[in-house]
C-alpha cells in the first residue's frame, strides 16, 4: 500500500468546527457517485466517531437505520461493538446506498464504502482525499479522518454526554483511555476555569474605578 508523507507521524489535535465540517462535505460533489460516497464516509466518521479502518470495513448488513446503529465486527483489538448514529447522518449515508445499489448495481456483499466497481476503497486514498477536500473548502487546519473522530468526541463532551458512554462509542478498552483522550482534545473545563479568574490588567487601585 502506498505510504503518505504523514503516515506514522503524530500531530497535535486540531478540532474542526461544525461549520468547517459542513464546508468539507460541501466540497464533495452532490451528483457524481464518488462525491456522494465521500460525503457519506465523512458523515459516518463525524457522526459515529469511527476509526477509518472501522468505517471502511462496514458492510450494508451492519447498518440499521431503524435502530440507529452501526455494527463494528472487528474494531481495535478485534473487539466487536454496536454504536449509534443520528438520523441526519443516516440520511447522508442512505443517499450513497441508493446510488450504490441502484445506479451502480453493486450488491450487498461488497463493502459499504467501495469503488464504483465494487472493490475496496484503500485507506491511502482517503488519507490523500481529505486534505485535498480541506484545501478546496478553504480550511486552514489539518484535515484527516481521525480529526473527524476528534470533532465527534469533543462535541459529545461539550454536550455533557457521560464519559463511560463516550468510551463505549469510541471503542476504548479502558475508560481512563477516554479520559486522557478527551483531556487532549476537549479542554473546555480547564479553559473555563482559567477564563473565570479576575485581574485588573496591572492597573493601580484608582485606575480600576
Amino acid at each position: 500500500m502506498p505510504r503518505t508523507s504523514n503516515r506514522g507521524k503524530k500531530f497535535p489535535a486540531e478540532i474542526l468546527s461544525r461549520e468547517e465540517i459542513g464546508a468539507l462535505m460541501r466540497s464533495c460533489s452532490r451528483r457524481a457517485p464518488t462525491g456522494i460516497r465521500n460525503r457519506a464516509l465523512i458523515a459516518v466518521l463525524y457522526r459515529a466517531g469511527l476509526r477509518l479502518s472501522e468505517a471502511l470495513s462496514l458492510r450494508p448488513k451492519d447498518l440499521d437505520r431503524d435502530a440507529g446503529t452501526l455494527r463494528i465486527l472487528r474494531g481495535k483489538g478485534r473487539q466487536a461493538r454496536t454504536v449509534g448514529m443520528d438520523p441526519a447522518g443516516f440520511a447522508v449515508l442512505e443517499r450513497w446506498l441508493d446510488v450504490r445499489s441502484g445506479k451502480l448495481g453493486i450488491n450487498g456483499a461488497c463493502r459499504t464504502f467501495c469503488t464504483l466497481s465494487g472493490k475496496e476503497v484503500q485507506p491511502s486514498y482517503i488519507r490523500a482525499l481529505l486534505p485535498r477536500l480541506g484545501r478546496k473548502a478553504g480550511i486552514e487546519k489539518r484535515v484527516h479522518a481521525h480529526g473527524l473522530r476528534h470533532a465527534f468526541s469533543s462535541e459529545l463532551a461539550r454536550e455533557g454526554v457521560p464519559v463511560p458512554l463516550i468510551s463505549r462509542q469510541l471503542g476504548h478498552a479502558n475508560i481512563r483511555t477516554t479520559t486522557t483522550y478527551l483531556s487532549g482534545i476537549s479542554p473546555e473545563e480547564t479553559v473555563k476555569a482559567i477564563r473565570s479568574r479576575r485581574w485588573n490588567g496591572g492597573a493601580g487601585p484608582d485606575e480600576t474605578r
